[in-house]
C-alpha cells in the first residue's frame, strides 16, 4: 500500500470529491475509470490523452501495469511512471482499478462487496483508503513525553 503522505491523502479525495461533483466516469474508458480519473488528479494528462495512449499498448489497466517498462517510450508507461513517482504503487492501482485491496475493503461497514465498474463505489473506495491513510499517518506522530514529577510541583514559599 502506498506509504502515508499528505499527497496521496489529498489526491485520493480530491478525486473522490471530482467525481461526487459530476466528474466523468466511464469504467471501459481508460482515461475516465478508477485508475484514469486518479491519473487525471495526479498527472497533467487529459481524459483523452489518457485514453489515446493506453490505446497504442493492448490490455486494460491491470494489464498495462503488469507489462509496465520505464523506458519503453510508449506514453502509457509514462503516466503509469508518473503515479509511481507520485507515490503510488502498481499493485495499489491494481487494486484500484479492481477495488480489491483487502485492507481498505476491512474499513467497510459489514464488509460491503464493491462493484469495479460502479461510480459510487470507487468514490467509497477511494474515500476509505485516505481515510486509511490519514490513520496510519497520524499513528505514527510521536508526541514527546511531558512527564511531571512529583518534585516539580513543589511551591517555593518567598
Amino acid at each position: 500500500m502506498a506509504t502515508p503522505s499528505l499527497k496521496i491523502i489529498d489526491a485520493l479525495r480530491k478525486t473522490a470529491n471530482q467525481l461526487e461533483n459530476g466528474h466523468r466516469y466511464e469504467w471501459g474508458n481508460m482515461g475516465s475509470c478508477n485508475c484514469g480519473n486518479l491519473a487525471q488528479t495526479v498527472t497533467t494528462f487529459s481524459r483523452a490523452e489518457i485514453q489515446k495512449y493506453a490505446l497504442e499498448k493492448r490490455g486494460d489497466w491491470s494489464e498495462q501495469l503488469v507489462e509496465y517498462c520505464p523506458t519503453s517510450g510508449f506514453p502509457m508507461d509514462l503516466i503509469i511512471e508518473k503515479m509511481i513517482d507520485f507515490g503510488f504503487s502498481k499493485q495499489d492501482l491494481r487494486h484500484l482499478e479492481w477495488l480489491s485491496d483487502t485492507e481498505i475493503l476491512s474499513q467497510l461497514e459489514d464488509n460491503k462487496h464493491l462493484n469495479r465498474n460502479l461510480k459510487s463505489d470507487t468514490i467509497l473506495y477511494m474515500k476509505t483508503w485516505a481515510t486509511l491513510l490519514e490513520n496510519k499517518l497520524i499513528d505514527a506522530i510521536v508526541l514527546p513525553s511531558f512527564e511531571i514529577k512529583p518534585t516539580d510541583l513543589i511551591l517555593e514559599v518567598v
